[in-house]
């Protein structure tokens, strides 16, 4: 399976921050002992849900020697609109749960986990064929577990909006204005753009989603 992070439909602005899992995965070992990594296809919207009805029934059945981790790797995308911020979440990786367990000599996986899995509401198969799922790679775990484990810190702020690109103003007393990005400050959502004001070249400051590609 290639591990690529869903694309996300974002403000020009965005503040991200990653989830992380309840226990650190820092501390955590890429693989526990005789455990491989596994992609579990889910309903969409169900991610969460079975994540952690599947925790649940691991522990109910004293299955954790079969079963390890569980992830839903998720980011938070917070936005400013009218100096008010809005956070949403969203999965990397939509429609799809990370299992850790160990399978039986054979490449299946065992009976107990099998149905305890199965039995799940919102759960499909396993990537892989024949009843044998396929264990993720290497670069593959580590790069969902890198997803999963990014440290609780300030946001950082990633602005599709460069110094020097070309904007129209969709908003406000300069509407449909054009003008190139000078300067953005993250605290305050606010973009600094120069425009052409009676023939001169003026900066003014303006809330960043007020703010398009001048050529969309």
């Amino acid at each position: 399976m290639s591990l690529k992070p869903a694309a996300s439909e974002s403000s020009p602005v965005e503040v991200r921050v990653t989830d992380a899992p309840e226990k650190p995965l820092e501390e955590e070992p890429i693989y526990q002992p005789g455990m491989d990594w596994f992609v579990l296809r889910v309903a969409s919207n169900k991610e969460n849900y079975v994540r952690e009805t599947l925790l649940r029934k691991v522990q109910i059945e004293g299955l954790t020697n079969l079963v390890g981790r569980i992830l839903v790797p998720t980011e938070k995308t917070k936005t400013m609109k009218g100096g008010k911020q809005r956070i949403t979440e969203t999965k990397l990786y939509p429609g799809y749960v990370f299992v850790e367990m160990r399978l039986e000599p054979d490449g299946r996986i065992p009976q107990d986990v099998f149905f305890l899995i199965k039995e799940t509401t919102g759960v499909g198969d396993f990537v892989g064929t024949a009843g044998r799922p396929t264990p993720m790679s290497k670069s593959e775990v580590e790069q969902m577990l890198h997803d999963a484990r990014k440290p609780e810190e300030a946001p950082q702020v990633r602005a599709e909006f460069n110094k020097g690109d070309v904007v129209k103003i969709k908003e406000g007393p300069f509407e449909n204005m054009e003008g190139t990005v000078d300067e953005f400050f993250p605290d305050k959502g606010i973009v600094r753009v120069l425009v052409t004001i009676f023939g001169r070249q003026a900066p003014i400051e303006v809330e960043y989603w007020t703010l398009a590609r001048a050529d969309e």
